[in-house]
């Protein structure tokens, strides 16, 4: 265990399972005392003589008061999750069973282990570095087919090899222009400069690769907040009733019948989009209600990731539109052009509209046009590429590393250009080196682990 960090030698408990009445629960000791107290539990047999990665069934007992017939999982350091003696034990699902079963192990000497401080050993112990750590929690988070396969994907080293492949090339050239340094004064150059500038454009790339995989990190991990906005009575509710398959918002021939924000989400393909159907705007209402729930409508438009503005093509003028799509260019407000109630467009009106590029036409009513509606959904959410199996960035933190290790690499393309000295260009590779070292943990403190793992959950 890393020698800078003070008090790990400890042994910790925690209940793996969800807390609640259930078939079983699975109680996790790691530490290098997991073996001696659990034996003094375990009168069966001398659990340190047995097999790593073995399976043993007998009672847990406290003196002469058996508290369960358990299954006892065996997993001996250094080839367990944490690196440390670990021993997982599954109990009759009973919370006050469980509850005892701690008691006694706590009795012993045997601490509750904080949030995420199994996975905080195991990477103190080198089983994995901070970035799988930290997909570790996104897995367990994991909602969707596609956050699942990302978070798998990171948590195998996918993110991590290619952090790795980035900072061995860095690090080869550091070495050389620091050899250079010990040279001074013979002259001597052992770094190809040229070389060097190659590098730096293909670690730059890589680099701007993950840091545009950020949005579709972002959405897998996190969903994408769609606003449906539109005038009174443009389908904004048959629309949402249409992708949801149910009846969830009121549908009314009366204009201004939605007052409030509804709020539902929706999967599509393993993308999570929290549709909002909010209030119809107009640019007068004498309903006092009806007009908070317009100002509402707008702060909802503001704050999400996409709007989709419906309109009726016979209840809008080309002229509105571009209005409309005016106010979305000045905001920065990612859109989608929904023209509904084709069915009953009039010829002239879809002729007109369909000069506008982009549109999607569909009928919410009648279920046209929806499967186009969600494919442009996707796309407009990932920019057009779903693919789980490649690196993704899905972590905040990862994202803001990045985007200084870009800014670091530009200060290194800058001083290669002017031929600036070998100090100051190793001062900037370091720099770039500290960045990537911050995401997988090769430079951390104890106070950024402690608020990293404590998003954990208690037990893992």
């Amino acid at each position: 265990m890393s020698s800078k960090f003070i008090g790990w030698d400890d042994t910790i408990v925690a209940l793996a399972t969800p807390p609640g009445l259930g078939a079983i629960g699975v109680i996790r000791i790691s530490g290098k005392q997991a073996f001696p107290v659990i034996n003094s539990l375990f009168p069966s047999k001398d659990l340190e003589t047995q097999a790593s990665h073995t399976l043993h069934v007998g009672y847990l007992k406290e003196a002469d008061n058996a508290l369960d017939e358990v299954v006892l999982s065996l997993f001996k350091g250094p080839k367990s999750y944490t690196g440390e003696d670990t021993i997982e034990i599954s109990t009759h699902g009973s919370p006050y069973i469980i509850e005892k079963v701690i008691q006694a192990i706590n009795a012993r000497g045997v601490r509750m282990a904080k949030p995420g401080e199994f996975t905080q050993r195991a990477f103190l112990n080198g089983k994995l570095d901070l970035a799988q750590a930290e997909s570790v929690a996104d897995l367990i988070a994991s909602n969707t087919e596609a956050s699942r396969r990302t978070a798998l994907n990171n948590m195998r080293g996918g993110f991590s090899s290619a952090l790795h492949q980035l900072r061995e090339e860095l690090v080869k050239f550091s070495a050389l222009i620091e050899l250079e340094l010990d040279f001074s004064q013979e002259d001597v150059a052992f770094a190809d400069r040229d070389q060097l500038v190659r590098l730096i454009q293909l670690l730059s790339s890589s680099t701007n690769q993950l840091l545009e995989s950020f949005q579709l990190g972002n959405a897998i991990k996190n969903g994408v907040q769609v606003a449906i906005i539109g005038k009174p009575n443009a389908g904004k509710s048959t629309l949402l009733n249409t992708l949801l398959n149910e009846n969830r918002a009121i549908v009314s021939e009366l204009a201004g019948t939605t007052r409030d924000t509804i709020e539902e989400v929706l999967n599509i393909e393993g993308i999570l989009f929290r549709l909002i159907d909010t209030a119809g705007i107009r640019e007068h209402s004498t309903d006092s209600i009806e007009t908070i729930g317009i100002e509402k409508s707008f702060e909802k438009m503001r704050a999400a990731d996409l709007v989709l503005y419906l309109f009726d093509q016979n209840d809008l003028s080309i002229d509105e539109l571009k209005e409309m799509v005016a106010v979305f260019e000045k905001e920065q407000i990612k859109y989608l052009l929904i023209a509904n109630k084709s069915d009953a467009a009039e010829p002239a009106s879809v002729a007109a509209f369909s000069q506008v590029p982009d549109i999607i036409f569909i009928s919410a009513k009648q279920r046209q046009g929806i499967d186009a509606l969600k494919k442009a959904l996707v796309s407009k959410a990932v920019h057009g590429h779903l693919n789980t199996e490649a690196t993704v960035v899905t972590n905040a933190r990862h994202y803001d590393a990045l985007k200084q290790l870009a800014a670091s690499l530009h200060d290194v393309a800058e001083g290669l250009d002017m031929h600036i000295t070998g100090d100051l260009l190793a001062l900037d590779i370091r720099q770039c080196l500290h960045y990537l070292g911050l995401i997988t943990g090769e430079i951390t403190n104890e106070d950024q682990l402690d608020f990293i793992f404590s998003k954990f959950c208690i037990g893992k």
